[in-house]
């Protein structure tokens, strides 16, 4: 039997899905005794260090913890379970940590995106049972903006490179903890899982390993979800934004299926863009979460989901706030959100008094879960104009002249599924959005969407020079080429695609296969 903490922040479902799926047993932490007794125990944990410490300090958890990690017993901290065991974070300026380790938590100082997103390596500084099997290049899936910092060297149990050598893994005893997600790393996390929890396995360090790290390119399948008209819920794909084809909604699979599909392909993340409408149903009805739970149980890669995080009224009258809905969708196998429509709204109110309320969506969801689980999904549309000066918007200079001639556009966000355009443009929304607290953009383009033309460089280009946060391309995708031109021509972080994943018209193995020694990649 497995103990787990679960402080009530994030998505802890993958850890006891994967756990469970290696045939072991798992208890969630009910009490402050649970801890005590506890022969194994599983730490895991996102978002703010001081919400973090503020619920295990009220739950009376803070002495059990002490008293266990004092005791030796088997321990396995991920992500903030292993920042709690610091002394303090620079994320929450005194607020206490555990203080089983002396050392602080600090936040990135580079000159990279940060929050850290994605797939990096390990460079391995001591032996552990846990890299039995293991080569020691293998990749592992990391989501953070702080880092620790130990005083004693001696605990340093992995490095990983991102601007800077880290330190993303701790071994003191029989007490680790990994910066990265094994639950959220497919087949190698699951093997360094079953390692932890078989005791009997001896200490060994792989020759490979040690000679530094680089952060891969992720390839995205993202999966648009609705109802179609006999109320079935079916993955589909637009034409500009148009699902329907002769009248019915094209219907390219189930959810569930193509996602496990996705994950064994290798694809380094999976969205859902839930694009029914679903403002009537109670929360705890809504089909999405049902889609969520199943696929955590076999999909051992980040989860996104996207459409309906905002505030809204049911057919009961019961209100429910972002903030909620975003925390059912994490409690159902979500990673991250994906905020579209509502974003814009948000901006078109920040900008009228350019000030923070600390009401918004965004901000409340990435100050109780972390910058790095609020993704903003951005739509926009070229508008073209003869001249900069025509309006107020971020305008860019265009190789792909208007129908009149025009050599300038700018980026139109639309909300309502691309069909009512607002006036900001989408440079103007990911940078408010980065400063309310958004942790990644999504950015689409409807003059590109199901075109397979390529994405819109300039777009992208535009957007990411105005961010310091990770950019995720999408629309356009239409052969493994346009992946390595993004790569290449642009400074995204990640590149999703939708239809022709589905169609089969081109594989995540084939692009793989294809960027294999011109891209940096997680084989």
């Amino acid at each position: 039997m497995i103990a787990l903490l679960d402080y009530g922040a994030g998505n802890v479902r993958s850890v006891i899905n994967a756990i469970e799926s290696l045939g072991e047993k798992v208890k969630v932490v009910a009490n402050p005794q649970d801890i005590l007794a506890a022969e194994k125990l599983v730490f895991p944990g996102v978002g703010n260090f001081g919400s973090m410490m503020k619920i295990l300090e009220e739950k009376g958890y803070v002495d059990p913890l002490k008293s266990y990690l004092r005791s030796d017993r088997p321990f396995f901290g991920i992500c903030m379970g292993l920042q709690a065991l610091f002394e303090e974070s620079e994320e929450a300026p005194g607020v206490m940590g555990l203080g089983f380790i002396p050392g602080k938590v600090k936040r990135f100082d580079i000159n990279l995106s940060v929050p850290h997103i994605g797939w990096n390596g390990i460079n391995i500084r001591q032996a552990s049972r846990i890299f039995q099997g293991l080569q020691g290049d293998e990749r592992f899936y990391f989501v953070h903006s702080y880092h620790v910092v130990p005083e004693d060297r001696s605990v340093v149990l992995t490095t990983t490179d991102y601007g800077y050598e880290f330190i993303s893994g701790i071994q003191k005893g029989n007490i680790i903890a990994t910066q990265f997600h094994p639950e959220k790393s497919g087949e190698v996390g699951l093997r360094l899982l079953t390692n932890f929890l078989d005791s009997d396995i001896r200490p060994v360090k792989p020759s490979h390993g040690t000679g530094g790290t680089q952060l891969a390119k992720r390839i995205i399948a993202c999966l648009d979800v609705r109802s179609n008209d006999q109320g079935d819920l079916v993955v589909t794909k637009g034409d500009q934004y148009d699902v329907r084809e002769k009248g019915a909604v094209r219907n390219l699979g189930k959810p569930v299926d193509l996602a496990r599909r996705y994950y064994k392909e290798g694809a380094d993340e999976i969205t859902f863009l839930n694009i029914t409408g679903f403002r009537d149903f109670p929360l705890e009805d809504m089909p999405m979460l049902e889609v969520l739970r199943q696929t955590s149980k076999n999909v051992f890669v980040p989860l996104t989901i996207g459409g309906g995080i905002r505030d809204y009224v049911d057919r009961n009258g019961r209100k429910y706030s972002s903030l909620e809905v975003a925390a059912e969708y994490f409690r159902s196998g979500a990673d991250k959100v994906s905020i579209g429509s509502e974003a814009v709204l948000v901006v078109e109110e920040y900008l009228k008094g350019a000030r923070r309320t600390g009401k918004s969506g965004i901000e409340e969801i990435s100050r109780v879960y972390g910058n790095q689980a609020v993704v903003i999904s951005i739509d926009p549309r070229r508008v073209y104009v003869e001249s900069p000066d025509e309006v107020r918007h971020t305008v860019v200079e265009t190789a792909a002249p208007g129908p009149g001639g025009e050599r300038y556009c700018w980026y139109q966000c639309t909300i309502k599924g691309g069909r009512e355009g607002r006036d900001v443009d989408a440079v103007t929304l990911a940078r408010v959005c980065e400063e309310l607290g958004a942790g990644e953009i999504l950015l689409n383009c409807i003059d590109r969407d199901g075109t397979n033309l390529g994405f819109d460089i300039e777009l992208i280009n535009s957007v990411k020079q105005a961010v310091s946060i990770p950019v995720i391309a999408s629309s356009g995708a239409g052969c493994a080429e346009h992946f390595h031109e993004v790569f290449t021509r642009t400074g995204a972080e990640s590149a999703l695609a939708a239809g022709i994943f589905h169609r089969k018209e081109v594989s995540i193995g084939a692009v793989k296969a294809y960027l294999k020694g011109k891209v940096e990649i997680r084989a």
